[in-house]
């Protein structure tokens, strides 16, 4: 077998050039070198995550949109809530203990005097009703911008919202709001964050163990920091300032997420240069992966948060069987093993006996993890990737090789279709281009979708 190519000198460089300094000196290089790993739920469920941003065209309504790897962003509904009055901004979600989806957001243009912030429900995420607009009680507030959901270890639910006064209207102060019933109708008086301190906005806070770790962004710098305190109104310690992460100045709205890798993404708008962008911590919090543009809605969604769940009616694949694979959107191709390279060309019942043999393989549970999943041909190669190329390989037995020969299950374009994505390589996806099958990062385009769904059919050998 042809031993894997390295990287050339100049690859190395441009890929390191793109990363943020921590993680060069802690020698790590975030996805170029495919340290972190994909997961998934088990068959039959699937993970979603869920987004009901404001527009860069409109900040009258949200949009929703829906994914399974929180990457790939798809429209579930154009449109699908505007208040009676005022305006939508900053769109904060969660899914409350009642079995309802809630928003609350900003209610004015940022030109505007804004001293309440409003609240929304759902039951299905696609219809939205107005429930209130709730004045927060500041004294000589001037602006209540960005409210963002918490809900603690404890289930108690609060928002962290920021607030400027009329004796200085640009200078804001994150404030705590605890509910104080399960309506969401009630809330406890504002209380400051206590070390944060002025002239930061947009804070939003997760908790691990014991430790919440905010992360404002700071109104003079325009950079994004992080904090940590050992209770959720603090005293917080500002422990990273400036670009200390890589995601560059000029970037607000920071959202954090639990990956079902055990990692957590952060998605902030780049509002400076019109992109969205996603990166990643896999070491909580110190070093972060470079920030990536989200795909297909990046320079149209503005300042959002993510709401996590796992849900049934997810993809499913039996193991231990032989299967074919057609594609999606040109039903007469199938993966077929072509002088080692996985291609998709025509198959059908007058195809050779050797051609449908190619055709066919055989599912067995993934080499690097049991949860996903590798393919396996009739002379016991496995299917891998190798410079982003579909390929057929005997197993060395190394754990490169079994990561690149593992792959998750995610939910297909079309009816009875699923995806593959990369083990090692999260947000890659087994795609055809020109007839050939490569793993590739989506593009957010219907017809990326389409090119990375298969379905898996008899086989024909």
């Amino acid at each position: 077998m042809t031993s894997r190519p390295a990287p050339s000198r100049r690859t190395l460089l441009r890929a390191l050039a793109a990363l943020p300094a921590s993680a060069v000196l802690l020698g790590e290089a975030p996805g170029l070198l495919g340290s972190a790993l994909a997961a998934a739920p088990p068959n039959g469920s699937a993970t979603r995550y869920t987004i009901v941003p404001f527009l860069n065209s409109n900040d009258g309504t949200v949009n929703v949109y829906q994914s399974d790897d929180a990457t790939d962003f798809r429209l579930l509904r154009s449109s699908a809530y505007t208040p009676p009055t005022g305006r939508i901004r900053d769109a904060s979600v969660i899914r409350h203990i009642d079995g309802y989806y809630y928003v609350t957001y900003t209610t004015r243009t940022w030109q505007d005097t804004s001293r309440t912030i409003g609240f929304a429900r759902s039951s299905d995420r696609v219809n939205w009703t107005f429930l209130y607009d709730y004045t927060v009680p500041v004294a000589n507030l001037s602006r209540a911008w960005a409210p963002e959901w918490f809900v603690d270890s404890d289930g108690s639910v609060n928002i962290i919202v920021s607030c400027s006064t009329t004796n200085d209207e640009w200078i804001f102060t994150p404030y705590l709001l605890r509910a104080t019933n399960s309506a969401l109708t009630a809330w406890t008086s504002p209380v400051a964050l206590s070390g944060i301190g002025a002239n930061h906005i947009d804070t939003f806070i997760v908790k691990t163990g014991s430790t919440y770790h905010a992360f404002p962004k700071n109104e003079t710098t325009k950079y994004i920091e992080y904090a940590t305190a050992s209770n959720l109104t603090g005293p917080y310690t500002i422990r990273r300032t400036g670009d200390w992460a890589g995601w560059g100045s000029y970037r607000e709205g920071p959202a954090l997420v639990r990956l079902d890798n055990g990692g957590w993404r952060i998605f902030f708008d780049g509002y400076g240069d019109g992109k969205y962008y996603y990166s990643d911590s896999y070491d909580t919090f110190a070093t972060w992966s470079a920030p990536a543009a989200l795909p297909g809605i990046s320079g149209t969604a503005r300042h959002f948060t993510v709401v996590k769940e796992t849900v049934s009616g997810g993809p499913s694949l039996a193991r231990n069987t032989t299967r074919s694979f057609r594609s999606a959107n040109y039903s007469t191709r199938y993966w077929q093993q072509q002088s080692s390279l996985l291609d998709l060309p025509v198959v059908s019942g007058s195809s050779t006996t050797a051609e449908k043999q190619a055709a066919t393989f055989t599912v067995v549970a993934g080499l690097a993890d049991a949860s996903g999943y590798s393919f396996r041909d009739a002379a016991g190669n496995y299917l891998r990737h190798w410079d982003f190329r579909a390929r057929f390989d005997p197993n060395d037995g190394t754990s490169t090789f079994a990561k690149d020969a593992t792959f998750v299950l995610r939910t297909g374009a079309a009816s009875g279709s699923v995806r593959f994505e990369s083990y090692n390589y999260p947000g890659y996806y087994l795609r055809h281009y020109a007839y050939q099958l490569r793993v590739e990062r989506p593009d957010g385009t219907d017809l990326f979708r389409q090119d990375s769904s298969f379905v898996p059919v008899t086989a024909w050998g």
